[in-house]
C-alpha cells in the first residue's frame, strides 16, 4: 500500500481533496497546507446550511479524513520557505489552483521540482491543463455533471429543467479517485523506472468519461437528442424498475431475456406468461414491451417488498432494492464489508462515513477523522528541524498558525 509516502496537498474544497483522502486510508501520511487565518473554504459551509450548526462538518470530513492540517501562509517569505522544506520530504505534490494561482505562490512545477526532483506533481482542475479555459475554475456541478451530458440524459423531457446531481461532491468524489488512482500509477513509475513524472485530471475528463459509451454512440449514430424511456415504455422489461404493493421499487437488470423470463415470471407467480405468445422470445417481448410491463407492473403490485424480497433471493438474475441513503447505512451488505466507519470528530461526536471503495487483504482501510484546522503545525514543523522558539515567532509574526 501507501505506507511511508507523504502527500503535501495545497488544494482546497473537495475534488482533488478527495484524492488525499483516499491515500490516507491506503496508508499515506497526507499533510494537508492551509492558510492560518482563513484554512479550506470548505470548513465554513456550516453558514449556507449544508451542515448542522454546532455539528459534525460532513462535507469537511469527507475529503480530509485522515490528513494533518499545516497552517502556513504561502504569500510570506517564511511560510513559503517552510513548504518547500516539506515539499523536500515528499513523494507527491497534489493541488488544485489554477496556473495563475500557482505562478503567484510560486508552486508551480518548476518551483517544486526545483527542491525536489523526484517529486510526483499532480494537477486537478476544471477543465484540464490545456485549451483556452485552462484558466477557467469549476466544480463538479458545472464541470463534470452540466458539461458532459449526463444532466440532459437523465432530465425526462416532461420536467422542463435539468435535474441536478443526487447528492453533493456526486462529481468530486469520483474525480478524486480517478486521480488517486493516477498519482499510485505514477509512484508505481517512477519505482520502475526512476522518473517522476506530472499527472493531470480534472471534472470535465472524468464526466467525460462516465458518459464514455452514450458519448461514443451518440457520435456513431448521429444522435442529437439521446432516447430517453419512462418505465412504462423501457426497451426491455427485464431490465427496469417496478413498484411494490407499498410503493418500493425493485430494480432488474436480467440481460439475457430469454434465461431469465421463464424464472421470473414463475417467482412472480404469473407463470402462464412463459407461453404466453407476446412474450415467448426475446424479440416478441422487445416488441410487445409495452404489453410485458404492464403484467410484471401487476403483479409486483400484488405484494409489498418484504413479502418479495425472500421470493427474489432465489433467483438467478440481477435485482436490488431501491433504497434511500439512510438505508444503505443499516444494509446489511454494507455492514458486513466495512463500507463504513464508525469515527468522532475532535469534540468526540459520533459520526459515519462512507470507506475507501477498494480493499486490500480482505479489510478496509484505516478511517480517520478530518484534522481541525493547523492541529498539526507544531508536530510537523517539529519533525523537519523546527525548534519551538522558532514556531513561536513565526505564529507571532502571522506566517504559521
Amino acid at each position: 500500500m501507501m505506507n511511508g509516502i507523504r502527500v503535501v496537498e495545497v488544494a482546497a474544497w473537495t475534488y482533488v481533496p478527495v484524492a488525499g483522502a483516499l491515500m490516507t486510508e491506503w496508508g499515506a501520511d497526507v499533510l494537508k497546507i492551509e492558510h492560518p487565518e482563513v484554512g479550506d473554504p470548505q470548513r465554513g459551509l456550516v453558514t449556507s446550511g449544508l451542515v448542522p450548526a454546532g455539528g459534525v462538518s460532513h462535507m469537511f470530513e469527507l475529503p480530509n479524513r485522515g490528513k494533518r492540517s499545516v497552517a502556513l501562509d504561502l504569500k510570506t517569505e517564511e511560510g513559503h520557505e517552510l513548504l518547500m522544506k516539506l515539499v523536500a520530504t515528499a513523494d507527491v505534490f497534489l493541488t488544485n489552483f489554477r496556473p495563475s494561482g500557482r505562478k503567484k505562490l510560486r508552486i508551480d512545477v518548476d518551483d517544486v521540482r526545483a527542491v525536489n526532483p523526484n517529486i510526483i506533481y499532480a494537477r486537478g482542475s476544471a477543465a484540464g491543463q490545456q485549451g483556452p479555459e485552462a484558466e477557467r475554475g469549476g466544480y463538479d456541478l458545472t464541470s463534470f455533471w452540466a458539461r458532459t451530458g449526463i444532466a440532459s440524459n437523465v432530465s425526462p423531457d416532461s420536467l422542463g429543467f435539468p435535474v441536478t446531481m443526487p447528492g453533493p461532491a456526486f462529481g468530486d468524489v469520483l474525480g478524486g479517485l480517478a486521480l488517486a488512482g493516477a498519482v499510485s500509477t505514477a509512484l508505481f513509475h517512477r519505482e520502475r523506472t526512476g522518473e517522476a513524472i506530472e499527472v493531470d485530471g480534472s471534472l470535465l475528463a472524468t464526466g467525460a468519461w462516465a458518459m464514455g459509451g452514450t458519448i461514443a454512440g451518440a457520435h456513431a449514430f448521429n444522435q442529437k437528442v439521446y432516447p430517453k424511456h419512462t418505465p412504462d415504455r423501457a426497451p426491455n422489461p427485464l431490465v427496469n424498475s417496478y413498484r411494490t404493493a407499498d410503493d418500493r421499487y425493485v430494480t432488474l437488470v436480467m440481460l439475457e431475456s430469454d434465461r431469465f423470463w421463464p424464472e421470473l415470471t414463475t417467482a412472480l407467480g404469473v407463470p402462464e406468461l412463459i407461453t404466453d405468445e407476446r412474450f415467448d422470445t426475446h424479440a416478441k417481448r422487445g416488441k410487445n414491451h409495452v404489453e410485458a410491463i404492464a403484467e410484471l407492473s401487476a403483479a409486483f403490485g400484488r405484494k409489498t417488498y418484504a413479502e418479495w424480497e425472500p421470493i427474489l433471493e432465489k433467483l438467478n438474475g440481477a435485482w436490488a432494492k431501491v433504497q434511500h441513503p439512510i438505508e444503505v447505512v443499516e444494509d446489511p451488505q454494507i455492514v458486513a464489508n466495512g463500507y463504513i466507519a464508525d469515527l468522532e470528530d475532535y469534540n468526540g461526536t459520533p459520526f459515519k462515513l462512507v470507506s475507501s471503495p477498494v480493499q486490500f487483504d480482505n479489510a478496509p482501510g484505516e478511517t480517520r477523522r478530518s484534522p481541525e484546522h493547523g492541529e498539526h503545525t507544531d508536530e510537523v514543523l517539529g519533525e523537519i528541524g523546527l525548534s519551538m522558539e522558532e514556531i513561536i515567532e513565526m505564529k507571532v509574526s502571522g506566517a504559521i498558525l
